[in-house]
């Protein structure tokens, strides 16, 4: 099997990290690495959509300094001296909104999975995501997007944490990347309850054991943290755990912006080490 996996690149410290977790977590399997990077002339956006036009100068330059960067990760893949004969790398540069480049890419090559850095060239040490990440993660809904800090390790992930609350009916194909992800890497998957009641409904029940079901394949533990909001608890049992990736389903629109910029997310996980992984419900 061949996978196709979308590389998206601002030339920042932050993103090359991503895209070498990329090629360890792959580096047995047979990949088309597709590595974009999406300009405009200008940080103003009207600015940009009267100016970038194909043929002016302010297009050109742009592109080419899109191209430019492109052929130098090429070369810094080269300088250290990476010759998987399973990988192939293929350039993209494109004028667009980012959101939208990524949308439209993840069709065209009909890509599997989107890796990128969770910052970019600004690189705030007050956030734990910068806009853009949050923006894809909430936007890009027709693809997975695994979301890498610069501190991760690079080594397949051996525990994986998939917070839930059982009030949601997963479908099988909605989970199938991380079933795949934790076959490929030989990885557990720890599923954390972050409860708010005494006892789960008989809903709760019913889903649990759909999950059940579908993780029967590969080694699973339960576990369950009361009365402390979800990103607190998946950031307490991570950092106790050590665990190795974070796998979410978004629900709903506003998930991340809203969990991800919780003020004690910030305060416990800015410097987080742990890649997370973004499913999507298929019924949105």
């Amino acid at each position: 099997m061949k996978y196709k996996i979308l590389l998206p690149t601002d030339f920042s410290k932050n993103a090359w990290y991503a895209i070498t977790y990329a090629l360890e977590l792959y580096k047995k399997d047979f990949c088309d690495f597709y590595i974009l990077n999406v300009f405009s002339a200008t940080n103003h956006v009207i600015d940009s959509l009267l100016n970038m036009e194909p043929g002016n100068e302010l297009y050109e330059s742009a592109k080419l300094e899109s191209e430019n960067g492109l052929a130098k990760v090429l070369d810094m893949l080269a300088f250290k001296d990476y010759n998987n004969q399973r990988h192939h790398f293929k350039t993209i540069s494109k004028f667009n909104n980012v959101v939208e480049a990524i949308k439209n890419t993840v069709e065209e090559k009909d890509i599997e999975l989107i890796v990128m850095g969770t910052k970019g060239k600004t690189d705030s040490k007050k956030r734990i995501f910068g806009n853009v990440a949050v923006n894809v993660m909430e936007n890009v809904r027709n693809c997975p997007v695994l979301v890498v800090p610069e501190g991760a390790k690079h080594h397949l992930p051996k525990e994986i944490v998939f917070p839930t609350s059982y009030k949601t009916h997963f479908k099988k194909r909605e989970l199938n990347h991380l079933i795949n992800l934790a076959k490929k890497c030989d990885a557990a998957i720890r599923i954390l309850h972050v409860a708010t009641e005494k006892r789960l409904t008989n809903k709760q029940i019913n889903n649990k054991t759909l999950l059940e079901e579908y993780f029967k394949e590969l080694p699973h533990t339960y576990h369950t943290l009361s009365h402390v909001d979800i990103p607190t608890a998946v950031n307490c049992f991570v950092e106790s755990r050590a665990s190795d990736m974070v796998a979410f389903i978004n629900k709903k629109h506003s998930f991340f912006r809203n969990a991800l910029s919780h003020p004690l997310v910030k305060k416990m996980g800015y410097n987080s080490k742990v890649p997370l992984l973004i499913m999507h419900d298929l019924r949105n």
